[in-house]
């Protein structure tokens, strides 16, 4: 049973740096934590894409997502980096598609490039973007995964949409992994979501932990896979695993044994409290993961 591990450094959001006043020592908590994992067996690093703390927005510290990617990307050698996931309604995919691939060089390959349809609707009304429902945001999301990998793989690719239009943009250099920057979509709609990640993605997230969510969506997603005729197992199927710091090594690992058994191969998990103190993130490190190697 082999699974694959990441985790999210303290960016702020989930109000995770609130006990260190100082924007700069805000900031290298958050790089102290990218060099613990890099120095350790974990496989990623991860980042979230928002502007406003949850569960509401407040005047905290939140650190911008591609900001971070890069100069996390320079301040670690081994880990790859993610965005858990990058909104598609903050940047023209094309755009995205080029920082990207600057992200990916930067990094010497080791970009996991994250991207959803969005959902923090204060967020998008706060900075100016317009707000839209479900169905026209996972409409733009649709054109904007196959703008992004026209992007990485073509020349000077052409796309006319509802929502976007390119007209043979040049994207160099379209990055460094092969045959593209990993491509992780967010989110587990199985009439849209699931379908673009068996014909586009690397990798995907959903579940959020739930060992029921992750059976149900790998379930479509291998319908999906089987449709395309896509090698199902070249898929990352990955889901997000709250740490209780009251749980002992022993009830993580039977957790993540429920994951792997419902069809996760991937856990990328969060530490509420990593930015004040590493010891949980080692010790998982060394009695967790090691299990599942």
């Amino acid at each position: 049973m082999s699974i694959g591990f990441g985790v999210f450094v303290p960016q702020g959001w989930r109000m995770d740096l609130v006990e260190i006043a100082d924007p700069v020592e805000q900031y290298e908590a958050m790089t102290a934590v990218a060099k613990v994992a890099d120095a350790g067996p974990w496989d990623s690093i991860w980042v979230y894409d928002h502007f406003h703390t949850v569960p509401e927005p407040t005047i905290n510290t939140t650190f911008e997502a591609w900001t971070v990617s890069s100069t996390l990307a320079r301040d670690t050698s081994r880990v790859n980096i993610g965005q858990m996931v990058g909104c598609n309604g903050y940047r023209h995919p094309a755009l995205y598609a080029k920082i990207a691939s600057t992200v990916d060089v930067a990094s010497h390959g080791r970009l996991y490039a994250g991207l959803g349809a969005g959902w923090y609707e204060h967020e998008w009304k706060a900075y100016g973007y317009e707000w839209a429902e479900v169905p026209e945001r996972m409409a733009a999301f649709r054109e904007a995964v196959e703008i992004v990998h026209r992007m990485w793989t073509e020349e000077r690719p052409v796309f006319t949409g509802k929502h976007y239009r390119i007209d043979q943009p040049i994207n160099e250099p379209k990055g460094v992994r092969k045959p593209h920057p990993s491509f992780w979509l967010g989110g587990g709609g199985e009439k849209v979501t699931l379908k673009l990640v068996a014909k586009y993605a690397d990798g995907a997230n959903f579940g959020n932990g739930d060992p029921e969510i992750v059976k149900q969506k790998t379930a479509v997603l291998r319908e999906h896979c089987d449709r395309l005729e896509r090698d199902y197992d070249r898929i990352r199927k990955s889901t997000s695993y709250h740490i209780d710091l009251a749980h002992s090594s022993a009830q993580h690992i039977a957790k993540i044994e429920q994951l792997a058994a419902a069809g996760a191969d991937y856990v990328i998990a969060y530490f509420p409290r990593v930015a004040y103190d590493h010891e949980p993130l080692l010790r998982f490190a060394e009695e967790v993961v090691p299990q599942f190697s």
